[in-house]
């Protein structure tokens, strides 16, 4: 399934290093996290949904970023909040 907020991106590179920092907002409060999520937009990462405090999803309620990608190994999709949609990135 396609999305058109992919479409405008401009080229995404691959996962910017703050991911290995972990989220930024659970090392602010002391949280822990299940699997990390970069907005497509910014490059802020945040927590999945399956995490305690769900950072990613409120940064895009907080900013109306609408895409993200997992930056786990292994793991090349991408999400938009607006649309609903999975969408496969590559390698």
């Amino acid at each position: 399934m396609s999305c058109h907020h992919f479409e405008h991106l401009k080229p995404v590179p691959p996962a910017s290093e703050s991911y290995k920092k972990g989220c930024e907002e659970c090392n602010k409060t002391g949280g822990w996290w299940v699997h990390l999520r970069e907005c497509l937009v910014c490059g802020k990462v945040g927590c999945c949904d399956s995490s305690p405090s769900k950072h990613a999803t409120k940064h895009f309620h907080e900013t109306k970023h609408p895409v993200m990608r997992s930056v786990e190994p292994g793991e090349t999709w991408g999400y938009c909040y607006v649309d609903g949609n999975m969408v496969e990135m590559g390698k």
